[in-house]
């Protein structure tokens, strides 16, 4: 059976706090968790006003401590902004608090500016050092070895599972040749969804992780009771990529009635096909719309996001999805 996962970016709404994001985003996964979903990652990015996600590891603690079952990790943790050791530290800290619960995806992008990059005090090139990175840091999540001289504690054989997460070619190869569980980010990089998995597929070698491909596909899903409310409730992640495309993203804002007096025809352009991978509809509908994306990826696991700017349009909208999805 297809497993359904979130991808939260503890979303701060125009008119909101980060404080209301962060309560908001454990309430969902404590719905999720009651809906049947497998996972629930939040994801890394900086100097951004409408997400309060950027301590990622705090948040998955504040999500993992108010939950039972969900497992709660990172989707994804921006390698390059931190050294392995902290990461193992953080994760391996996590997975002693909360055993068998938690994961760890793996991004190599950095997931912010370059203002901000100097910031977090590292460079453009450490984004190079990635696959030496991911290794570090297996090996630091591992069991000791002989003679090993630094110790990551909590953290050292906690074995917390680990995920390439990729928007191109170069994560599905990694992925493939380390064995690891291959998520990609079509939710706003559709263009090289199918090569992608076709080559992690492909050239996949098995691992101590992971015997046979795994393949998480991200996607962003609004459902409502209607088709004309998840229309409506789709505006917002419409104007936040037209934002995107803008250079000016904000706080995520509420919907509006008429999308095409928002975005020019050069913007609605731009954005929708970032949107590539994201589907709106009722309980009635949405199953049809997300089986061919599910039939053609092969998919393994939904990763699914939700930016809907009401928080309780936003949790109904996950249990739709789980009820009709079965």
């Amino acid at each position: 059976m297809l497993k359904l996962s979130v991808l939260d970016l503890a979303y701060i709404g125009e008119g909101f706090k980060p404080a209301d994001a962060l309560a908001n985003a454990l309430d969902l996964a404590r719905h999720a968790e009651a809906a049947g979903y497998t996972r629930f990652w939040l994801a890394e990015h900086h100097n951004l006003a409408g997400i309060a996600s950027a301590a990622t590891a705090v948040c998955i603690g504040h999500v993992a401590g108010g939950t039972n079952t969900i497992r709660v990790g990172a989707g994804g943790i921006m390698l390059p902004n931190h050294s392995p050791m902290v990461i193992a530290e953080q994760f391996g800290t996590l997975a002693t608090l909360y055993p068998d619960r938690i994961d760890l995806g793996l991004g190599r992008a950095p997931g912010t500016d370059m203002h901000t990059l100097n910031a977090l005090r590292r460079g453009p090139e450490s984004s190079e050092h990635f696959p030496q990175d991911v290794l570090e840091l297996q090996a630091l999540l591992g069991p000791p070895r002989e003679n090993q001289t630094i110790h990551a504690i909590p953290g050292e054989d906690t074995n917390v599972p680990l995920w390439i997460l990729g928007s191109s070619l170069f994560g599905a190869q990694l992925a493939a040749m380390l064995g690891l569980p291959y998520a990609f980010a079509s939710h706003f990089a559709p263009q090289a969804l199918m090569q992608a998995v076709s080559i992690y597929r492909e050239k996949f070698e098995p691992s101590a992780q992971l015997d046979e491909p795994y393949v998480m596909i991200g996607c962003n899903a609004v459902v409502a009771d209607t088709e004309d409310e998840a229309k409506r409730l789709f505006t917002t992640p419409q104007q936040q990529f037209t934002r995107m495309v803008r250079g000016n993203r904000g706080q995520l804002p509420p919907p509006v009635d008429d999308i095409e007096t928002f975005w020019s025809p050069m913007e609605k352009a731009q954005a929708s096909s970032m949107l590539g991978c994201s589907f709106h509809g009722s309980a009635a509908t949405i199953r049809d719309k997300l089986e061919p994306l599910i039939e053609a990826t092969g998919a393994d696991e939904l990763m699914v996001a939700a930016a809907i700017w009401d928080h309780p349009a936003r949790v109904r909208s996950y249990e739709l999805l789980a009820e009709t999805m079965g």
